[in-house]
């Protein structure tokens, strides 16, 4: 018998979360099959901080998630396991988000000339230590998927998963990128940070093999990202705003995942914001914005996904922050997300079976 089903034999999927590892599961990184990355990074963020501590608060809040699934029978056999979350990143965030804010700060104000040499150094401080965390996360990604392994990725601001999309684009020579967002993260290099967790789709596209960007439930955007958007035939949009309306004149949502799922190619990189959803389900968001999805509208998306017969090569989840004085809401949320993302994305892998 496999150490991996002496392991699978000994747990009880029923009881109490007795393992300190991600949903209480008896595995490590070399008995399960999907390596979950956290990445503590919050460096760019231009609203409020807090998502560098998302990877732990989505490890705390799912010790207490179920892993029983009734559509995909022993889910939890697949095995998932997260990475140590990396001490030394969050210290360097922490550095660099001091420096990017006061920088910030300054923008707003006008960017006053006499603070000009004070600042003049920050963007490239900035974009250097931003392509170091990338590289660190292709890394990784490229260790694990060397190793046969799947591999999802948990932020973090926005900017975290490229080095996870650049090391897929190197084994997929076609895929397309369906994006849950509030926001469309198509700004060049915004506040100057090339990096920039608003930037991320921006950044993405210029990797060739991504086919197309799919957006979705997109409500918070500029003018030149609406051309982009508009002029880019590699990007479809699905506006919260005309996806509500199509919703309130009769059209099922069954209609419009099947409609979204046929702007993409047979396989699909998916990427999760948080704050795609209604902010009373991530308050403390770094970027809230009224609106957003249902957490079972997103997931019903996500099956019709895999039903369709495309394949998930990878996802992430990012933008989630836990509240202040240990409000865990967030983090709770955020830990049910990821366990039904992975478990679709080990459907779609054909290791798990989805009914």
């Amino acid at each position: 018998m496999s150490i991996k089903h002496q392991i699978i034999d000994s747990f009880d999927p029923n009881g109490v979360s007795s393992h300190n590892s991600l949903f209480g599961l008896p595995f490590d990184e070399n008995t399960a099959e999907l390596i979950i990355i956290p990445v503590p990074w919050e460096v760019t963020v231009s609203y409020s901080s807090g998502t560098a501590a998302g990877p732990e608060a989505v490890f705390d809040a799912s010790l207490q998630v179920d892993l029983f699934q009734d559509d995909i029978k022993d889910a939890w056999k697949m095995g998932i396991h997260m990475l140590p979350i990396p001490q030394e990143m969050i210290n360097t965030s922490s550095n660099y988000r001091i420096l990017a804010k006061n920088y910030i700060d300054w923008l707003e104000k006008g960017s006053p000339e006499e603070d000009l040499e004070r600042f003049a150094a920050v963007p490239d401080l900035i974009n250097k230590a931003c392509a170091e965390m990338n590289e660190w996360v292709y890394e990784q990604a490229k260790k694990y998927r060397a190793l046969g392994k799947m591999v999802a990725l948990l932020g973090g601001d926005h900017s975290t998963p490229l080095g996870l999309i650049k090391a897929l684009a190197e084994d997929h020579v076609n895929f397309g990128v369906l994006q849950i967002d509030a926001h469309a993260d198509l700004r060049v290099a915004y506040e100057n940070f090339e990096y920039s967790h608003a930037s991320i789709a921006y950044n993405a596209l210029k990797l060739p093999q991504i086919s197309k960007l799919v957006q979705v439930g997109i409500r918070d955007y500029c003018e030149s990202e609406y051309i982009m958007a508009k002029e880019n035939n590699r990007i479809t949009t699905f506006y919260d705003k005309e996806l509500k309306k199509e919703s309130y004149e009769g059209k099922a949502w069954k209609i419009i995942c099947d409609e979204i799922v046929d702007q993409l190619p047979d396989e699909v990189y998916v990427t999760i914001d948080i704050d795609g959803f209604d902010p009373k389900l991530c308050p403390h968001t770094g970027t809230p914005v009224a609106g957003g999805f249902e957490l079972e509208q997103v997931m019903y998306l996500m099956k019709e996904l895999v039903k369709s017969g495309k394949k998930i090569i990878g996802f992430d989840l990012v933008e989630v922050a836990p509240g202040p004085e240990g409000d865990e809401w967030d983090g709770n949320v955020g830990a049910r997300i990821l366990y039904r993302m992975a478990n679709l994305y080990g459907a779609s892998q054909g290791r798990l079976d989805l009914k």
